[in-house]
């Protein structure tokens, strides 16, 4: 087998499984929460398992949680979530929300990651031909290499991009932490955390 086949079978495998991923909206106002419990008039709903693709591989690896919350305020008064609204693992335990800009950084995909396509640059096509003799000779190349690498690279790094700017953009509209929950209103948000597992999350009225 040709050395310039390897390469090209190589690169088809590379493609396969390193392409950027798109973003698909979470939109926690329109999911079907399973998950509730309530506390002196406050509940709590929450969804785990949002994200998808590259972003969910993110959040696996980086010891991650991404949850979606429904919390409405039953009380006779306005609460704070992060200050009169907290929240407890199950264990006891305070559950620690991280910033929206560590989430978004933590998680995001890397477009500059994608120039690693320039690679394939290099791959040309050859075009053969059988002469009268029945021998087979090179009669021409041509770099499509030079239109593949850098083309994968421009479109994924668009495609990253996008992603990104869609993520962030919904992480900010659904930021909860230090909004002020009036009285019999409901919020949606996303908050994120440290944890390896699915544990059950208990609201906290103080």
């Amino acid at each position: 087998m040709k050395l310039t086949t390897i390469i090209f079978l190589l690169s088809i495998v590379i493609l396969l499984n390193s392409c950027a991923s798109g973003y698909k909206p979470i939109q926690p106002a329109s999911l079907n929460y399973i998950s509730n419990n309530t506390l002196h008039g406050v509940t709590l709903e929450y969804k785990y398992d949002l994200l998808n693709k590259k972003y969910a591989k993110k959040e696996t690896k980086k010891g991650l949680r991404l949850v979606a919350v429904k919390v409405k305020n039953n009380t006779e008064k306005d609460l704070v979530f992060g200050k009169d609204i907290k929240l407890n693992f199950e264990s006891g335990n305070e559950l620690y929300l991280l910033e929206n800009e560590k989430t978004f950084k933590s998680l995001k995909q890397s477009p500059a990651s994608y120039l690693f396509y320039l690679l394939l640059s290099p791959i040309q096509l050859f075009t053969t031909k059988t002469n009268s003799n029945g021998m087979t000779e090179q009669t021409s190349s041509t770099p499509i290499g030079l239109i593949i690498g850098p083309g994968l690279a421009l479109g994924n790094m668009i495609v990253a991009s996008n992603a990104n700017k869609k993520f962030k953009t919904e992480l900010n509209d659904y930021s909860i932490n230090g909004k002020i929950i009036k009285k019999g209103e409901t919020v949606f948000g996303l908050i994120t955390f440290q944890s390896d597992n699915y544990g059950a999350i208990k609201v906290r009225v103080e």
